[in-house]
């Protein structure tokens, strides 16, 4: 599962990750560039969506949350002016200083201000904060909070939702109900509470005004697909990726999308040796809440403090294998791969979280992809090219030598090409800024490349996936482990091992 392109904030980062100093320009530091990215995204996005505004309630809606960021973007450029004029006649170690400064207090009004806001906003945010690694680490640290907590709704509308989806209120259909939510995300709420046969479960609680809200915000999506069309990939089906991102955003706000989606993958998984999706509770269940048993474990900034060496590198691959197995043997994924998502276990399993944006291919869609891929993991210069002309990523006509093409499109392969690979934070930058960047050497090539819309929901899943084990300095043979979901390859891990006899054991 290696795709091209990149989802929105994984195109950020690498863009953000750019050097552009020049004559008559004071270099940024990196810090600084990504934090100045991050507001300038939110202005120009609130800006454009501020003309396109239509008239109703619906309408003020949308304005009020586009006023917001506007006035997020406002406070940031008015900081980054500011940093500017400090700068002048100061020597480096003073602009580092600024700079660094200026990364740290974005990162938390970025993080106070999406975090309130909720929605595909926040969601949004939520992207930036795990691709955003050249901020410092209090920034960091501020944006992490996007990952785990939101501000939470007042316990008499949680209670209020429940009633109007259920029946009743939450005091009568629970035998335990904590009023106080345990994590509070972009478009939701989770309670725990106790059923009345004993059992603990974890309640998702939908906020009220969401779905308007996520509404208006989708409104921009057509727009933001545009300009990358215009910017970056030139030859990219605007129109259909938006509806690509619609149709799966809208999904989301549909629990009972969820709780189907969530239901087959723990069917699917039952028993498995390492991987563990919660099973959902049907009767407690509707559109707007969606109740699943309960599970204790690690959530990513603790695991990620505490965890040893041995455990870092056993929970990289047991998320590998799980969206490789998801994408490659079961043809259904889930496109929301943040490790906020994750619950990590002390002998190494991975509780798999949240299955609201889930992509299932279509006829033909992975076969388009399949050949591209197995091409370039054996070398195939000639055969990568023609696959990739016959799938639709690259127009026929493009004129360009067949080895000039094939490294651009191997750069990002890099982790597969070899025996053994070690991830880290920046590689996911580095393989995008080389597939990204129009002015450098593969500018021609990226001209005529083209991103079929349903390849959207995977790119968000090839990259988030990178940045965690970039994260976690995961070293492993990731392309033999690659050939297992593949090609159904032996086994070459002690992981690998576990899972074929527990897919044997199965039939």
């Amino acid at each position: 599962m290696v795709g091209r392109g990149g989802g929105p904030g994984a195109r950020l980062a690498a863009v953000a990750t750019r050097r552009r100093s020049g004559p008559g320009r004071v270099a940024r530091s990196r810090p600084a560039r990504v934090a100045a990215a991050v507001a300038l995204f939110a202005g120009g996005l609130a800006l454009v969506a501020w003309l396109r505004a239509a008239s109703g309630a619906a309408a003020r809606v949308r304005w009020a949350r586009r006023l917001r960021i506007v006035r997020l973007s406002g406070r940031r450029g008015g900081h980054w002016l500011a940093v500017r004029v400090r700068g002048v006649g100061a020597d480096a170690a003073r602009r580092a200083q600024l700079d660094e400064q200026f990364a740290v207090r974005s990162a938390e009004d970025v993080a106070r201000e999406l975090g309130h806001m909720k929605g595909a906003v926040m969601k949004i945010g939520q992207i930036l904060s795990f691709a955003a690694d050249g901020l410092p680490p209090e920034a960091q640290a501020a944006l992490a909070g996007l990952l785990e907590d939101a501000p939470p709704m007042a316990p008499s509308l949680a209670a209020a939702v429940i009633e109007e989806e259920l029946g009743q209120p939450p005091e009568r259909l629970f035998l335990d109900w904590d009023p106080v939510p345990v994590a509070a995300a972009s478009i939701g709420q989770v309670h725990r509470a106790v059923l009345v046969d004993g059992r603990e479960v974890a309640v998702k609680v939908q906020y009220p005004g969401v779905a308007a809200a996520i509404g208006g915000d989708l409104d921009n999506v057509e727009w933001l697909a545009s300009l990358l069309a215009t910017t970056m990939l030139t030859g990219l089906d605007a129109a259909a990726m938006a509806e690509e991102l619609r149709a799966r955003m809208r999904d989301e706000l549909d629990y009972r999308h969820e709780a189907r989606a969530q239901a087959a993958f723990a069917h699917r998984y039952r028993g498995h040796p390492f991987i563990r999706i919660p099973a959902v509770v049907p009767e407690r269940s509707r559109a707007r809440v969606l109740t699943s048993e309960w599970v204790d474990g690690m959530p990513w900034p603790r695991f990620l403090a505490d965890a040893t060496e041995a455990q870092r590198q056993t929970a990289a691959e047991v998320v590998f294998r799980f969206a490789q197995g998801a994408v490659h043997r079961y043809r259904e994924f889930n496109g929301d791969p943040h490790p906020g998502n994750y619950r990590f276990h002390p002998d190494g399993t991975v509780t798999f979280l949240d299955f609201g944006l889930v992509k299932r291919w279509q006829p033909g869609e992975l076969e388009r992809l399949a050949p591209v891929m197995d091409h370039v993991l054996v070398g195939d210069v000639a055969g990568t090219v023609r696959a990739m002309e016959r799938a639709g990523f690259i127009r026929a006509d493009h004129g360009l030598a067949d080895d000039h093409v094939f490294a651009c499109v191997a750069a990002p392969y890099r982790a597969y090409l070899t025996d053994e690979f070690t991830f880290t934070p920046s590689y996911t930058a580095d393989a995008l800024r080389s597939v990204l960047d129009l002015q450098g050497p593969y500018g021609d090539v990226i001209r005529t490349l083209n991103m079929p819309a349903s390849f959207v929901v995977l790119d968000r899943v090839v990259w988030g996936v990178s940045a965690l084990l970039g994260r976690l300095g995961a070293r492993n043979r990731w392309r033999a482990i690659l050939d297992e979901y593949r090609h159904d390859a032996p086994p070459v891990t002690r992981l690998g091992e576990l899972e074929a006899a527990w897919r044997r054991a199965r039939g």
